[in-house]
């Protein structure tokens, strides 16, 4: 059994997907399953089991001898949100909670954290992990992804083989459901769809121009890759940086995506939000070399055609 976590979830029912074309069909899925848009990303996928969240680590302990791996993908994910009990509870204590009975049972688990934690990059985006007790997060959301990294850096007991994974700006299929927190490529695509044209948020940064905020944009397909390929290398523990490692303007996302629709580029500028101006990353991209270094050699999704691929699957 392979467990994936956060199932019906943008970047969890991607990868079941993806073990699906590998023949791997005995999938225990795991998350709420109570939001019937959400429901849809698994529809058609092979899945042995499907398990509550809120149940799934008594179920652990009953069924771990037959889990062969656990992608721990299921967050609360909402970078707006400031509710940092919750964020602890669903978020950093839950992690350590499964993390201490992967230990108990020896089974392998790559978990997702987040680009969230590198703040604003005053200490870079480099995933050395000497570096990352430093890390600022801007939100609650951020900071609770760097309590459980910090957290499992110290712990003298680890499951035998073990990943975090930062992901920086996912984009691509089965997203839709993220509304506000859905990448900036849906939103394009949905408001040329509607208006002709889309506006972005102006800088309000004197050492960037209007659109060309920078973000390194990793596509969902690229993401899942690397997770199945970390469940075969199984060794080289570790926190690594997942994106693109290339950072690309916001300017330059607009036009792949108007050209990816076939329309005539139409772009104009609005205020960011009060509320997340003080905290609105300017600049980020992903320091790959650790993840390259321990024998990762597949080639990413540029940006023209990572957008071009989920436009086409949002077109049909």
């Amino acid at each position: 059994m392979i467990v994936v976590t956060g199932a019906v979830g943008f970047i969890g029912s991607q990868l079941i997907e993806k073990l699906n074309s590998e023949n791997f069909n005995n999938v225990i899925a795991v998350d709420k399953f109570d939001n019937p848009i959400k429901n849809k990303n698994i529809e058609g996928l092979k899945i042995l089991e499907k398990v509550d969240r809120d149940v799934f680590l008594q179920w652990l302990e009953v069924n771990y001898e037959e889990v062969e791996f656990i992608f721990h993908i299921g967050a609360k994910t909402d970078t707006t949100l400031f509710d940092e009990e919750l964020l602890n509870r669903l978020n950093t204590q839950y992690t350590k909670d499964l993390w201490l009975r992967c230990v108990k049972y020896q089974i392998p688990i790559v978990y997702a954290s987040s680009a969230a934690t590198y703040g604003l990059g005053e200490h870079g985006y480099n995933d050395d992990e000497k570096h990352i007790p430093s890390l600022k997060p801007l939100n609650p959301y951020g900071q609770s992804k760097q309590d459980f990294d910090t957290w499992a850096l110290k712990q003298s007991e680890k499951p035998f083989y073990w990943a975090g994974l930062k992901f920086f700006n996912v984009y691509g299929p089965n997203e839709y459901h993220k509304g506000r927190m859905a990448s900036v490529v849906w939103h394009a695509y949905n408001q040329i769809k509607d208006t002709g044209a889309m506006k972005l948020f102006r800088s309000h940064n004197a050492q960037y121009k209007d659109g060309e905020q920078m973000r390194d944009f990793v596509y969902v397909k690229d993401v899942v890759d690397v997770c199945y390929w970390l469940m075969h290398h199984r060794k080289d523990s570790g926190i690594y940086n997942l994106g693109s490692g290339k950072a690309r303007t916001f300017l330059d996302l607009t036009k792949a995506v108007f050209k990816a629709m076939g329309k005539e580029e139409n772009i104009s500028f609005i205020d960011t939000p009060e509320d997340i101006r003080d905290k609105y990353q300017y600049f980020t991209e992903a320091n790959m070399d650790k993840l390259r270094g321990i024998g990762y050699s597949k080639k990413f999704h540029d940006l023209e055609e990572g957008v071009e691929e989920y436009i086409c699957t949002q077109s049909q």
